[in-house]
């Protein structure tokens, strides 16, 4: 197998499984901070489901993460 095509792979794994999610944040994040500004009085419930959603959008770039170290160990 080719080191060279393994490390684009693996870059790209980690490239392409960051930039959806890193948007996805930044929208979630923005859409909470308006709603708080709106409605100051739900704002622990907002952050606590901003916090659950945050963490289930980064599961997805740790899953990335994974399948580059995987691509890698096969060098």
């Amino acid at each position: 197998m080719n080191t060279n095509l393994v490390a684009i792979a693996a870059a790209l794994a980690i490239a392409v499984s960051t930039i959806g999610p890193a948007i996805g944040q930044g929208m979630t994040a923005r859409a909470a901070m308006e709603s708080i500004a709106r409605q100051p009085d739900a704002a622990k419930d907002i952050r606590s489901t901003l916090i659950i959603s945050l963490a289930l959008m980064e599961a997805l770039t740790i899953y990335g993460l994974l399948i580059a170290f995987m691509l890698v160990a096969k060098v």
